[in-house]
């Protein structure tokens, strides 16, 4: 086993990543240790760089959604079926940890999202209490990480394509209600309104539509089976894209339409596009980043439209949106919407690209 083993720090909003060496981490009685075979660079992490999110204690090792090779356990490990975990085993985790199931939110409420106890690998937790992020060679999982196998007929590759995005998509999707034959809009054309595109079509969706930009996401939706996309770069008018999704709508508008695309102005605009009595969910503002103006009469009372937010993803909506993927992997590629993968110690090139819009997805892989 090695002494030591490198990792990706981000020491503080706006600061350039740094390569650190850190003591090569042993499980704790109930835990494991992972060798990481490949970790999601996103969104998430481009506002943690910015500084947009509260609470976070720099300095981090970012890396929230991983998959790894067990090295080692310390006692038993098994997944939620009971079924044993052993070294060599491919897997996944929740990255979610520490939710107490004691709290108002947790037993009254049944919102664990919600949880003040709350704990997020490669958010919530400083490089000080050890390798508890993906952009590593190695992650830690500590006693109560609920770890998941990745199921036959599911690579890394496919799991990684689907990413953060994979379980916040489905949330969504649930949230929302899909019923068989209902039009759906998903504004936003990143991992998380692909993945809700996916989900909406497997809930018996008639028609799919996706408005976002730039090219190569839109196209990545058409690949997955949208039935039609908008590109609002080359439609900028907010009144020609509401006009755009009525028309596909028998002038009524959408039946359910699912925010996804972080931008404020998205709100007001996704609320004229549903439907009278019709459903809006909001997923995609995960960072404050500004206010949006809507008319209580006009978009909420009048139309009879039920608005539901929807903040992260609890562990059922990670372990089924991972059967669901060992289902139907074939009609979905995820694995192609992995636009590049990046060494660990470029993973600061990674960040900018997913910034820039330049890729769909990207991994950094500890390994190459």
């Amino acid at each position: 086993m090695a002494e030591t083993v490198r990792a990706m720090v981000m020491p503080g909003p706006g600061r350039p990543l740094e390569i650190r060496r850190f003591p090569a981490p042993r499980p704790e009685p109930g835990g494991a240790v992972l060798e990481t075979v490949a970790s999601e660079v996103c969104g998430t992490d481009v506002h943690l760089h910015h500084g947009r999110l509260a609470g976070v204690p720099y300095p981090i090792i970012p890396g929230h959604i991983n998959c790894g090779r067990i090295l080692e356990t310390n006692g038993p490990l098994h997944d939620v079926e009971g079924q044993p975990l052993t070294a060599g085993r491919l897997v996944t985790f929740f990255d979610v940890f520490g939710t107490c199931g004691e709290c108002w939110y947790c037993l009254v409420a049944k919102a664990g999202t919600r949880c003040p106890r709350r704990r997020v690998y490669g958010i919530t937790t400083s490089a000080a209490d050890g390798l508890l992020g993906g952009w590593a060679e190695r992650i830690e999982l500590k006693p109560g990480v609920r770890v998941l196998p990745l199921p036959d007929g599911v690579d890394a590759e496919d799991f990684m394509g689907g990413g953060c995005g994979l379980p916040t998509g489905f949330h969504a999707v649930e949230r929302a209600g899909v019923a068989l034959a209902d039009t759906v809009v998903v504004q936003g054309s990143g991992p998380v309104g692909l993945n809700a595109a996916i989900f909406a079509s497997l809930a018996g969706a008639g028609r799919v539509l996706v408005i976002g930009a730039p090219a190569a996401r839109l196209e990545a939706a058409r690949g997955l089976g949208a039935d039609d996309v908008l590109d609002i770069t080359a439609v900028p008018d907010p009144a020609a894209r509401t006009r755009w999704v009525r028309e596909r709508a028998g002038g009524r508008g959408a039946d359910v339409v699912i925010e996804a695309s972080g931008s404020p102005a998205a709100v007001p605009e996704g609320l004229d596009m549903v439907r009278d009595a019709g459903t809006y969910v909001v997923v995609g503002q995960y960072t404050d980043a500004g206010d949006a103006t809507i008319s209580p009469h006009a978009h909420l009372n009048r139309p009879h439209v039920t608005v539901r937010g929807c903040w992260g993803f609890e562990f059922t909506h990670f372990h089924r949106a991972l059967q669901l993927m060992a289902r139907h992997a074939r009609r979905f590629p995820w694995r192609q919407l992995v636009t590049r993968e990046y060494p660990l110690e470029d993973a600061g090139r990674a960040l900018l690209d997913m910034e820039r819009l330049a890729v769909v997805k990207a991994l950094v892989r500890p390994a190459i």
